[in-house]
């Protein structure tokens, strides 16, 4: 009589193609570390030319909307301020993905509050790609992904070793959902302004100022610092638990 065959026992490689994405993304994000292994959040940011990038557009729709009441002219100026970050990047020979998506980004808003002759559906497609980032932040803590550990722990060189420690883990996931509630606020100021109509379009370009750039760059700041590892006890190493090694970040 045979005995039942015993299932081998599991291997756990390390997931390289997950890792090759991740620092894909972390490079495509932008983000930035300083040369003491810190994170550089204003040029993570895309620095001053980034941030202006992402802001400057929708404050030309503002003004010029606010003081000639006509929309077409509006969408005009602020598309043309796109185009001239873009214009700027191919002086400077600076990669163009950053501006191209911001020209792209401003067309969407453009068209559609062209379409529906409203213009506070300049700002619609912003709650739809805030809420696309909020899914996709809380499925990754739900599987155990999250997404500050995939982009922190490249920067930091733990590569993915973070995901085999549950404290690392668990402040991975911790600065993930803080990272989530920048973005979920973002929606419970922005979208009862954007509801009020035209009354309500100065206070929201307003927040969508604040709450864009500066409350992105605090936001990861909070949660890289939160989810900084803790230094291992380097007065009591065992051969059972070696001493880990040190991180490069904060």
């Amino acid at each position: 009589m045979t005995s039942p065959q015993q299932p081998e026992p599991s291997k756990q490689p390390e997931p390289s193609a997950v890792k090759g994405l991740a620092e894909g993304y972390a490079a495509k994000a932008g983000l930035h570390r300083t040369h003491d292994g810190r994170i550089d959040v204003l040029k993570s940011a895309g620095g001053i030319q980034g941030i202006a990038e992402s802001i400057v557009p929708g404050l030309v729709f503002l003004i010029a909307f606010t003081i000639t009441r006509d929309l077409t002219p509006s969408l005009v100026a602020a598309l043309a301020s796109a185009a001239v970050f873009t214009v700027v990047r191919l002086v400077q020979r600076r990669p163009l993905t950053q501006a191209l998506a911001g020209v792209v980004g401003v067309g969407i808003s453009a068209w559609l509050a062209n379409t529906t002759g409203k213009a506070e559906d300049f700002y619609l497609p912003g709650f739809f790609t805030n809420t696309a980032y909020i899914l996709a932040m809380v499925i990754s803590i739900a599987i155990k992904w999250p997404v500050a550990g995939l982009l922190f722990g490249i920067i930091r060189n733990e590569g993915l070793d973070w995901r085999k420690d549950p404290a690392r883990l668990k402040a991975y996931r911790l600065g993930t959902w803080i990272i989530v509630a920048v973005l979920v606020l973002r929606l419970i100021v922005q979208v009862p302004l954007y509801l009020m109509g035209e009354d309500g379009l100065a206070a929201l370009a307003t927040t969508r100022l604040i709450m864009g750039a500066p409350l992105y760059i605090l936001g990861v700041w909070i949660a890289w610092l939160v989810t900084r590892p803790v230094p291992a006890d380097a007065d009591a190493p065992t051969s059972d638990h070696p001493p880990k090694p040190s991180s490069s970040g904060v």
